[in-house]
């Protein structure tokens, strides 16, 4: 594979899962780990996506929640739109972090009554100018990778929670393997969310159908709605539809 497909890659693969492994690129494009920290390095360099330890984070993901530099955004604010007919005066609502996540906070309707609970700084910031909204935070050690909170206080609080329903930011969904993430203490926190909440909505943009990352938040038939930016008839969702998922 040349340098360039190579790193037209990486750069599919960082904007879709926000993160990604240095290991992974290499068994995916099966090439050594020394070429693809020399791609990291010098996409890094380029502004392409930011450099870490073991892999890189996407660029977008990692800006300020006011950017416009975010991947597949109109599919994500369509997604969110969707999203909020869910979403009834009086509800306690839990939510996740990620991009999609906060063109939902973006989009609630001002008329809107409800409390919102999350573990995500950039989502707080944007539910506490919502006019009726209530806002909780569930608040322990920040990940610097997905900007939320993480570790087992979180966890206990989130476990004290009955929520009438969540929303998950979706890395990767497929049939077999469910909900998955690439990150353990994000999971965890995934894990306690679908645990506390009655009904348990998945908003994916296409793209991450039919993919798997390494850790398991939840298998498909656990979540009760998968919200995409296609049409509810699309064929790509007909096995989440026969498998018993609402579509919207």
């Amino acid at each position: 594979m040349l340098k360039k497909e190579r790193q037209s890659f990486i750069l599919r693969q960082v904007n879709l899962h926000n993160k990604i492994l240095s290991v992974d690129l290499s068994q995916q494009m099966d090439v050594s780990e020394d070429t693809i920290r020399r791609d990291l390095n010098e996409m890094a360099e380029q502004g392409k996506l930011i450099k870490v330890h073991g892999g890189a984070l996407s660029k977008s993901f990692h800006l300020s929640v006011a950017s416009d530099h975010v991947y597949a955004l109109s599919s994500k604010k369509h997604i969110a739109l969707k999203a909020c007919r869910l979403i009834k005066d009086g509800m306690f609502v839990l939510t996740t972090g990620g991009t999609t996540i906060i063109e939902l906070a973006k989009a609630l309707p001002p008329e809107l009554s409800a409390t919102f609970i999350t573990v995500s700084l950039p989502a707080a910031y944007e539910y506490i100018h919502h006019p009726n909204i209530e806002v909780i935070f569930l608040g322990d050690k920040i990940s610097k990778n997905s900007q939320i909170a993480v570790g087992g206080s979180v966890v206990s609080r989130i476990k004290d929670v009955r929520a009438d329903l969540c929303f998950l930011g979706t890395n990767a969904i497929s049939l077999e393997q469910g909900l998955t993430d690439n990150d353990w203490e994000v999971v965890e926190v995934k894990k306690a969310i679908v645990e506390a909440s009655e009904r348990v909505v998945s908003l994916a943009i296409s793209e991450k159908l039919n993919t798997s990352q390494r850790f398991r938040v939840c298998d498909a038939g656990d979540i009760s709605t998968l919200i995409t930016e296609l049409p509810a008839s699309d064929p790509l969702l007909q096995p989440y539809h026969a498998a018993g998922l609402e579509i919207l």
